[in-house]
């Protein structure tokens, strides 16, 4: 058990960045628009993030900084695919490789630079055998997408105004009918999917590995892309996904410090081979996908047309 509550903590570390992205990539997506520049988001935003926290001393403004670059690069790509008609996988796409050339571009000045690692945990709590260690020495941010996760099912399934969202999802042709503004509701949507994927990146280079390293987000932003897709586009089922792989993850490296006889570059491939293989399940039933898929995922819509 002494091993186990470790290992549970590092799970729930390495799927933290993997819901904030997913939760904001499914929001993006239950809007109609589908984005996929998150890798590159991620990235810029980890460099962002990190070179705000090693100047200010504080990982509060970092945060800040990685949420911001996040939704700037949102906001850029809302503007070529929502109001100028772009091409949604195309524009996703140059985003993304974007993001790793800008990313490695501003990096230069950071490499080999690191952070303190900090102590976190919640008083009382932590103390309790093996539930302390696994579960309540986590950074803050861990917490957060916790009650972000909440927050998005409740948003979406009980306010009025995430009704409004699904409906632009499903059928922005009939939700602008009704008078709504399906370019601003797209465009809200985008920068709150950009926000949590900067909060993503800047976790990675903040928290999980508080230094700088070119390419650090290594496919985590596909993954959560993915993930929207192996949840359904149900937040609850993020949750469980961004934690699956995470633990997938973390027992890869367990794996490879207990001297596995296996290759390390294919215990690598583990987190990532577990996702092409969820997938494939899942797509098997094509109905069951189109049943929960919205509508109106990665059309465009034009209110003059």
């Amino acid at each position: 058990m002494d091993a186990i509550a470790p290992l549970l903590a590092s799970a729930l570390n390495a799927g933290t960045p993997l819901m904030l992205a997913a939760l904001g990539l499914l929001v993006n997506e239950k809007a109609g628009v589908i984005n996929l520049g998150s890798e590159g988001m991620m990235l810029v935003a980890a460099v962002s993030g990190f070179a705000v926290t090693l100047h200010t001393g504080s990982s509060v403004p970092g945060f800040l900084a990685g949420a911001a670059a996040g939704m700037a690069m949102a906001a850029f790509f809302a503007w070529l695919t929502v109001w100028l008609g772009s091409n949604q996988v195309a524009t996703g796409l140059a985003l993304s490789l974007f993001g790793v050339g800008a990313s490695a571009y501003l990096g230069i000045a950071y490499v080999g630079e690191s952070l303190q690692a900090g102590q976190f945990g919640i008083p009382l709590l932590e103390d309790i055998p093996f539930l302390g260690t696994a579960l309540f020495r986590q950074h803050p941010m861990v917490y957060f997408s916790l009650l972000l996760c909440g927050a998005i099912a409740w948003f979406l399934s009980r306010s009025r105004a995430g009704l409004i969202l699904r409906a632009v999802g499903e059928s922005p042709a009939s939700a602008h009918a009704l008078g709504y503004d399906v370019r601003r509701i797209r465009l809200y949507a985008l920068l709150f999917g950009g926000a949590c994927c900067g909060l993503a990146g800047a976790f990675m280079s903040l928290v999980y590995t508080p230094m700088w390293v070119e390419g650090m987000v290594a496919g985590r932003g596909w993954i959560a892309l993915a993930l929207t897709t192996f949840a359904t586009w149900r937040p609850a089922r993020v949750l469980m996904g961004a934690y699956l792989f995470g633990g997938i993850t973390i027992l890869t490296y367990h794996m490879q410090a207990m001297g596995v006889p296996i290759a390390s570059q294919l215990l690598s491939m583990a987190p990532y081979l577990a996702t092409i293989l969820v997938l494939v399940l899942i797509s098997r039933n094509a109905d069951w996908i189109r049943l929960n898929m919205p509508g109106s995922l990665g059309r465009n819509f034009n209110p003059n047309a």
